[in-house]
């Protein structure tokens, strides 16, 4: 029996390779198989590399990121492109920052035909202002402006309605070096239409002299309004002019942002401005026990369905939202504000209804969570206080609670207590979880937080699973996919549960790190390696383990 300590194809300790397989070591010491790169691709695209994780730096995970999306733009750039556009446009990633990139990648290092869809695409991916900042300053980085960048960005603002435009220029005026006016006069866009010249002209050299009245042309009233307001001492003009031409809050300076600005906007701000700004309602008065009227009106607003889908609000941005809008301070300001229950509670139904429609499939789950200590460092997206732990609690819940037979599991410290992992010096164990249906999302995360860290096990799901007889026919494990400690590959005890259940079970992967590496093997049918926050992922897994992908 010892030659089969040394070579098993069944049993391998997950710090050595499954002999005769593609296995690569990881960033953590073990081995994991290497995707490919347009899988890797996406997980960029959607998770992006913000904060790097515990093993890697921001810095090393972004080059590596870089190359892959540069392999795949000389494999075939018209197909990067595609991805780029159908995630953005799509909303499934938290930020657009990484698509802005990868594009500006494309228009930089593609081939002719590459650069001139990245070009033309551009409107698709840079759909605000400060998309089209973050793009010019990232383009910067892989070519000069030449005549097709230039051309591209003129036909940005040549092609944008007039009222579209007039609120770009106004609410979104400057970002990472650039403004409307440095762009405009590199792209010279050309126009026969006054109105449109009106505003070129205006944001390039402003306007001399605002009368009194506003301006006769229905879409530059809106540029009248902002600069009255610029100038205006009354409160209550400027809350007027907020109310009667719909102005942004980006268009009102910090000292006049009064209660009856808030109370003004309110009626046509934005879903995502609201999101991120319920901390500021409430230090305003607007939202809590003294403003019932508003505080109903807005709780409405944030679990609107459809209006969630429109606005493309990203699960990320919602959990943003109730970790920073929940712990009643800024996560980089020292305001406080009085946390309204009904709004947290809004905040719960918001996450869930931003994932969309999720078929509940009447299957037997195991989710395995990765609380493990690699999993706390980093950011999903760069969200302050988002790590890939946070996120993987979140995240299973959108299955948790959608169907009726699942058993929760955590990799956690021993049953010694002790601090598991490979520098405390602790084994790794298994806790199971039970959460009511009933409980908000905060309140669990909450209560995962204070568990004790665990060595990264991935196989643990299994292996318990197999010696207490619990019939499951998917396992989902949210992870980095940097595991090393255990006696046996997750793959393999997977191959161990179906052998000893009778079970065809099938593994889904859901990474939450945007690293190279994936415990599914891709030999496997019935493995599969998804992207965390990935706002199709809770659909894609459920048909998965109902067989139909």
């Amino acid at each position: 029996m010892i030659y089969l300590t040394h070579f098993n194809k069944r049993k391998t300790p997950q710090n050595e390779a499954i002999p005769g397989s593609a296995q690569v070591p990881n960033s953590a010491g073990g081995y994991a198989w290497e995707m490919d790169d347009w899988t890797r691709l996406r997980r960029f695209l959607i998770l992006g590399s913000q904060g790097g994780s515990y093993y890697i730096s921001e810095r090393t995970l972004t080059r590596e990121n870089a190359a892959v999306v540069e392999r795949c733009i000389v494999a075939d750039g018209i197909r990067v492109v595609q991805e780029i556009v159908a995630i953005s446009e799509a909303g499934r990633a938290p930020k657009n920052d990484p698509a802005l990139f990868a594009l500006a990648m494309a228009a930089g290092l593609g081939d002719d035909v590459t650069r001139r869809a990245a070009l033309e695409a551009l409107p698709k991916v840079a759909r605000i202002g400060t998309h089209l900042f973050h793009f010019a300053a990232y383009v910067e980085g892989f070519r000069g402006w030449g005549r097709g960048l230039r051309t591209a960005i003129a036909n940005w603002y040549g092609e944008m309605p007039n009222d579209q435009l007039a609120l770009q220029l106004l609410k979104y005026r400057q970002r990472d070096g650039w403004s409307h006016r440095d762009l405009l006069r590199l792209a010279h866009p050309k126009t026969a239409d006054p109105t449109r010249n009106a505003l070129f002209h205006w944001s390039v050299d402003g306007w001399e002299g605002v009368g009194e009245e506003p301006h006769p042309d229905e879409v530059l009233k809106l540029i009248w309004a902002f600069e009255r307001l610029q100038k205006s001492s009354s409160t209550k003009e400027s809350a007027r002019l907020v109310s009667e031409y719909r102005l942004p809050m980006e268009a009102v300076p910090s000292e006049k942002r009064s209660r009856e600005v808030w109370e003004a906007l309110l009626p046509h701000c934005g879903l995502t401005f609201l999101f991120r700004n319920l901390g500021n309602l409430s230090k305003a008065g607007v939202l809590g026990k003294g403003s019932p009227e508003s505080t109903s009106q807005i709780t409405i607003r944030l679990t609107d369905e459809s209006a969630l889908k429109r606005a493309r609000i990203h699960p990320i941005q919602v959990l943003s939202a109730l970790t920073v809008y929940g712990q009643g301070h800024g996560a980089r300001s020292d305001g406080q504000w009085d946390v309204a229950p009904e709004v947290v509670d809004a905040l719960d139904k918001a996450f869930y209804l931003s994932f969309g429609n999720v078929t509940s499939t009447g299957k037997r789950w195991v989710l395995g969570l990765d609380v493990s200590g690699s999993m706390s460092s980093g950011q999903i997206a760069g969200v302050p206080g988002l790590s890939p732990r946070v996120g993987s609690v979140a995240m299973s819940m959108v299955t948790y609670q959608r169907e009726s037979n699942v058993s929760l599991v955590a990799f956690t410290a021993g049953a010694g207590g002790a601090t598991g992992g490979k520098w405390g010096g602790g084994q790794s164990g298994l806790t199971p979880l039970s959460f009511s249906g009933r409980q908000r999302l905060d309140d669990i995360m909450k209560a995962t937080s204070q568990m004790p860290f665990g060595g990264t096990d991935c196989a643990l799901p299994m292996i318990w699973a197999a010696k207490n007889k619990i019939k499951a026919d998917a396992f989902v494990i949210y992870t980095d996919s940097e595991t090393w400690h255990g006696d046996i590959h997750p793959a393999q005890a997977l191959r161990e549960y179906r052998d000893k259940m009778g079970i065809p079970a099938r593994l889904i992967v859901v990474g939450m790190v945007s690293n190279g590496f994936t415990i599914a093997d891709p030999n496997d049918s019935g493995m599969l390696d998804i992207v965390g926050f990935d706002t199709s992922s809770p659909e894609v897994i459920s048909q998965f383990a109902c067989g139909n992908i």
